[in-house]
């Protein structure tokens, strides 16, 4: 009892002091490393600085990692070029029959960008950058254009490849593949589920839709759509490398890029200029990830020390929790993270506690992935801190809290998402268990 009250107070001032380090400013990495540093300070007379050497670069000497900084450049790469002209123009003629007509494009246009872009943030404002005006310019309701938007953006952290999937698998020690390919189905039922809202939506609001674009031919139709091919190779030569297991995720990341380059340069985009501007973004977000990944790590191993992951092991043991009723507790609190903090922040900041309740449940790792994945989705339509939320507000000239009441409708819908994945767990595992029999 003693030995657990002691554990109590131990995590009470840790958490006090991370709260602290955190609402002072001081970057998310180096507030972990602190906190890190404070925990082996008060409970175990091993050398800090061994434990910091060899966490950190266990944590970034993983060839999984080298995926990342390529599928970051890849979207970086694809969001100078003008592919979301191409969608808009490719994909509207085939969406004029269904209810809510050209609304769809930002569910479909942002779905095909998630599929060669790792960033919720790049795809939102790739799709954006042409769908608001022309939505804007045909009479479209502005808040359900902004909210689908704000919604469908966040696909390109679901359909891999995904950014804050390689951040899971690295930190979870899972399969990064079989988190990739788990993502698909979810990816789908939650485009199914924006759509479906799209459609019931402008069932009950028909004046609110404007009417259809005058008929265009067949031919035409398909002429449109060519420019979609090169994109659309581009996701086949990746994903089927990938679920065919031609390729490592690494190396379809390479491929990627690659294919990112000729797509600009196709495009008339390739310049010195966005040539550059691309690598410097991506290396600066790769640094910060990086940094992030470093400060988890060791953390992590910090933690391991003083006990905490363990006793709360134990203690969900003890409490005989369902696999579902422990999923319900952890999503109450990754929503209010996700109000608080960064995706990518929001994952490696709880695997330390979070992993060891997961296994002692039950749960499988890689649905767990694609579990929090769901929930980093809605950290970025939930203000104050949704990067989605950021990048429309400055398309379109509203604050961020108007912009976030009408992506709530699609917040829900995550939500819900959530729900069927919980209830039903093969939707997520059933590509995995068919590519990796043995998985």
């Amino acid at each position: 009892m003693t030995h657990d009250l002691s554990l109590f107070n131990l995590s009470i001032v840790l958490l006090t002091f991370l709260i602290l380090i955190l609402g002072s400013g001081v970057w998310i990495a180096v507030g972990l490393g602190l906190v890190g540093l404070v925990a082996m300070v008060l409970t175990t007379p091993v050398p800090v600085g061994a434990v910091l050497a060899t966490s950190v670069w266990s944590a970034s000497a993983s060839w999984t990692l080298a995926a990342l900084p390529l599928f970051i450049w890849m979207g970086e790469i694809l969001f100078r070029t003008r592919l979301s002209e191409q969608m808009f123009r490719g994909l509207s003629p085939w969406l004029q029959w269904l209810p809510g007509r050209l609304l769809h494009v930002n569910v479909i246009g942002c779905g095909i960008f998630a599929a060669v872009s790792g960033s919720s943030a790049a795809t939102c404002a790739t799709i954006g950058k042409i769908a608001l005006p022309e939505l804007e310019k045909r009479g479209y309701d502005k808040d359900m254009a902004l909210g689908s938007l704000a919604g469908s953006g966040t696909l390109g952290l679901l359909i891999p490849p995904s950014i804050p999937m390689v951040v899971y698998a690295v930190t979870a020690n899972v399969s990064v593949l079989q988190v990739f390919i788990a993502g698909f189905l979810p990816g789908f039922l939650v485009m199914a589920l924006y759509s479906g809202y799209i459609m019931g939506w402008s069932w009950l609001n028909p004046s609110r839709v404007p009417p259809r674009d005058p008929p265009m031919s067949f031919r035409r139709k398909v002429a449109e759509s060519t420019k979609l091919i090169p994109c659309l190779l581009l996701i086949l030569t990746v994903f089927l490398s990938l679920i065919l297991g031609f390729a490592t995720a690494t190396e379809c990341a390479a491929w990627g890029c690659a294919g990112a380059l000729l797509l600009a340069w196709w495009s008339g985009t390739l310049t010195w200029k966005s040539f550059s501007e691309s690598v410097m973004s991506a290396t600066r977000l790769t640094c910060m990830i990086m940094l992030i990944l470093a400060g988890a790590a060791y953390c992590t191993a910090a933690m391991a020390y003083t006990g905490i992951p363990a006793a709360l092991a134990e203690w969900v043991k003890g409490q005989n929790l369902t696999p579902g009723m422990l999923a319900v507790y952890l999503s109450i609190m990754y929503i209010i993270l996700g109000c608080l903090i960064d995706g990518i922040s929001m994952i490696v900041l709880t695997m330390v506690i979070v992993l060891p309740m997961i296994k002692q449940a039950g749960l499988d790792l890689v649905w767990f992935g694609v579990y929090l994945v769901i929930h980093v989705e809605m950290a970025q339509i939930t203000p104050p801190v949704g990067f989605n939320l950021f990048v429309l507000q400055n398309m379109s000239g509203r604050d961020t809290f108007s912009v976030a009441r009408a992506a709530f409708p699609f917040f829900i819908l995550l939500i819900v998402a959530v729900f069927i994945i919980t209830e039903y767990p093969e939707i997520v595992m059933v590509l995995p268990h068919y590519a990796f029999p043995q998985g």
